[in-house]
């Protein structure tokens, strides 16, 4: 399935501790395609290996994945985020 809709690192932790609007919201958009950047896994697995319930929380995490594309950063990914990073910072 391609992912229309990337999750970023904080919507993926209120998922994982069960904030209700946000597990309703992802869920509903599972069914169009989510994806979760590489960078955002490895902050979720930090967030894990130093948590007081690591293995918990990874098998929680590996059920937050099923049906989520992971996507990896490339140069024409880098530029698009140099690009728009750049934009909304010069909107605030």
């Amino acid at each position: 399935m391609t992912a229309r809709y990337l999750v970023d690192t904080d919507w993926a932790i209120h998922y994982l501790n069960g904030h209700s609007e946000i597990v309703v919201r992802l869920q509903e958009l599972k069914e169009e395609g989510l994806g979760l950047s590489v960078v955002s896994l490895a902050e979720l697995y930090e967030g894990i290996y130093y948590s007081t319930d690591p293995e918990g929380n990874e098998r929680d995490l590996n059920d937050f994945l099923r049906g989520i594309t992971v996507l990896g950063i490339d140069e024409g990914i880098s530029k698009v985020f140099g690009k728009e990073r750049g934009r909304l910072r010069a909107v605030t």
